[in-house]
């Protein structure tokens, strides 16, 4: 371990003591990191400012406004009174139906953070019209499009399965090649155990009152009321929430990048008066933006100083020459998952992907199992605001701390990995 990897780890370790202690604002903690991580030269000026310019930083901010218009027009009330009336005032149905519908989205969108971005408003809008705390709902329906991604075989898993064969080729695997279907043969039990958790257990782990402030809810408390929006705005409103949904569903077949999109309809929403300028920028959250930008920045610095391969490499070691399925199947799980929590979840794919390959090509072994795994510990993170930008978004709509988010979690993190181990390795095994 080099000079520069120890500091960077020890800062990571700082870092991650101060969210947990929380003794100062996680925003503030992030910058002093960044800013630590730059002056010790384990991220250049490049790495440091490359989280502003982030695509995911950009859609982040710009969805919060097209959601904060969405929530602004009559649609909203109107669709929570048509769903109290379909599900005859029951809450609990009601919030199934929003679970199906993430769970839906979550596989032709690639991206659960957006997603997330087009439900949220509309549980928000839910929960606070029928009295119910959405600091307790907010976190599972958050899960449910994280966990619950790219798993039938749609588009979002087209996407992989060529990304995946593109990999095994590379790698001398020309033999075997990824379907769409083998993540929906692989994974399809999470369909399952999520949505259910998300109903019955999540909530009942979650804080009951928001631990911190959420902006919306105070501004209402304060005595701040929105003007009511005239019919044309209100219309145009609607019109371009769902244009801007419909844009980001089918992006690649329009040609078009999810964050112009997003910047589009945010920008469609100020200029018709939607949501005015004040309240477009009150809207973002800028804290957890910061909070993002900065565990960005650790990511990059925990990749540039090689932490990742040390850690992948070591994995590659210790596997040795065991032929144990379940072994196998733990050790690329569990490692990604656990590492995703705290850097970009594709970084990590990018590490442990050709790791496993060449831990497959070592052994003789079938990688199909193993790649799904890595693929599922990777981009199965929630329970940090670093690995994906829908975290920091359910911090700023729930009212949850770092604590509170991995309080909230635990139970199923525990769960997941038993049943991608067990599941996956015995249906796709790799000997």
């Amino acid at each position: 371990m080099n000079t520069q990897m120890m500091i960077c780890m020890v800062i990571f370790a700082a870092t991650l003591i101060s969210y947990m202690l929380n003794k100062i604002p996680m925003w503030l903690t992030a910058m002093i990191s960044l800013t630590a991580l730059y002056f010790t030269g384990c991220i250049d000026a490049n790495g440091a400012m490359a989280g502003f310019s982030n695509v995911n930083t950009i859609l982040m901010a710009t969805m919060f406004i097209v959601a904060a218009g969405f929530r602004r027009t009559s649609l909203v009330d109107g669709m929570c009174g048509a769903i109290m009336k379909l599900t005859r005032g029951s809450f609990l149905t009601a919030y199934f139906g929003y679970i199906l519908i993430a769970v839906l989205l979550t596989n032709f969108i690639a991206s659960p953070m957006v997603v997330y971005a087009i439900v949220s408003p509309l549980l928000a809008a839910f929960c606070d019209k029928t009295e119910h705390s959405r600091t307790q709902y907010m976190f599972p329906v958050m899960v449910v499009c994280v966990a619950c991604c790219g798993i039938l075989p749609l588009s979002t898993a087209i996407q992989q399965a060529g990304q995946f064969t593109g990999f095994m080729e590379s790698y001398g695997f020309t033999d075997v090649s990824f379907r769409a279907i083998d993540f929906t043969i692989g994974t399809w039990p999470i369909l399952v155990i999520v949505p259910l958790w998300a109903l019955f257990i999540g909530p009942k782990f979650t804080p009951k009152t928001p631990v911190v402030p959420i902006e919306a809810l105070e501004g209402r408390k304060s005595g701040k009321q929105e003007q009511k929006l005239s019919p044309f705005v209100d219309k145009a409103g609607i019109v371009i929430f769902f244009g801007t949904i419909l844009c980001l569903i089918f992006s690649s077949q329009l040609h078009l990048t999810t964050w112009s999109v997003a910047l589009t309809g945010s920008l469609l929403m100020v200029l018709f008066g939607v949501v005015d300028q004040k309240s477009a920028l009150r809207d973002i959250p800028w804290d957890m933006l910061m909070l993002f930008v900065g565990a960005l920045a650790l990511g990059t610095a925990l990749t540039n100083t090689g932490a990742g391969d040390m850690i992948g490499n070591a994995l590659a070691s210790a596997v040795g020459g065991t032929h144990n399925n379940y072994v196998l199947g733990a050790l690329f799980f569990l490692i990604p998952f656990s590492m995703t929590q705290f850097m970009l979840n594709r970084s990590v794919t990018a590490v442990f992907v050709p790791i496993c390959l060449l831990t497959c090509s070592a052994l003789g072994a079938n990688p199909i199992g193993l790649v799904l795994l890595v693929n599922a510990g990777s981009l199965t993170a929630f329970l940090t605001p670093m690995a994906t930008p829908a975290v920091p978004m359910c911090m700023a709509d729930g009212g949850y701390d770092l604590r509170a988010i991995i309080k909230s979690g635990a139970l199923i993190t525990l769960i997941l990995p038993f049943v991608y181990i067990f599941y996956t390795m015995t249906v796709f095994p790799a000997f």
